[in-house]
């Protein structure tokens, strides 16, 4: 059964979008996680899981399969969902919203954390994909906004700041703006 709603959750590394996934999940709403399927693609190439191999496995897909390709990787999941509302985090590019959104209606919502924030997030959250230095940190956001991340971001129908928020206010916040949009 295909979802009545797709919430594409933006934003740049570190900002909260896996937070308020989790949050979500366990709130009842169905999670897409578009890096999970970059993951599941590196397993089949027998490549780690590292920030470089991932990266560059994003970009390859994205050449070899067009700028949707990831979206298309994990539109299997977003049908089979069980929930009328499929959060997808990690949402990239106009392509793969325009993607999503000959699926059903799709909204986007943005999260938003400073520099310090997000890297400060990132060196504790401990995925084998995070930069443990500054100037690491700095690359991923390059690649990530010549991915086209920023457009989406721009784009997005609702934001939230997370430099301040507790991780029940960030997934309360979420949870809010999304709940409107189901109305």
């Amino acid at each position: 059964m295909a979802p009545n709603l797709i919430v594409c959750l933006t934003g740049m590394p570190g900002a909260g979008k896996s937070t308020i996934a989790n949050g979500l999940k366990s709130q009842g709403f169905d999670v897409v996680v578009m890096g999970n399927a970059v993951r599941s693609e590196a397993d089949k190439r027998n490549l780690e899981h590292n920030r470089e191999n991932l990266a560059s496995l994003m970009v390859t897909l994205r050449a070899s399969d067009g700028p949707a390709a990831i979206a298309h990787l994990v539109e299997p999941e977003i049908q089979n969902a069980t929930s009328n509302t499929v959060i997808v985090d990690g949402v990239r590019s106009d392509d793969e919203i325009a993607f999503f959104e000959t699926i059903c209606t799709t909204k986007i919502l943005s999260v938003h954390a400073s520099k310090d924030t997000r890297f400060n997030y990132m060196t504790n959250r401990g995925r084998s994909d995070d930069p443990q230095n500054k100037s690491k940190f700095t690359e991923r956001d390059t690649k990530e906004i010549n991915v086209g991340i920023s457009r989406s971001i721009a784009l997005a129908d609702e934001s939230i700041s997370n430099n301040n928020l507790t991780i029940d206010e960030l997934v309360k916040t979420a949870y809010n703006v999304i709940d409107s949009w189901r109305q």
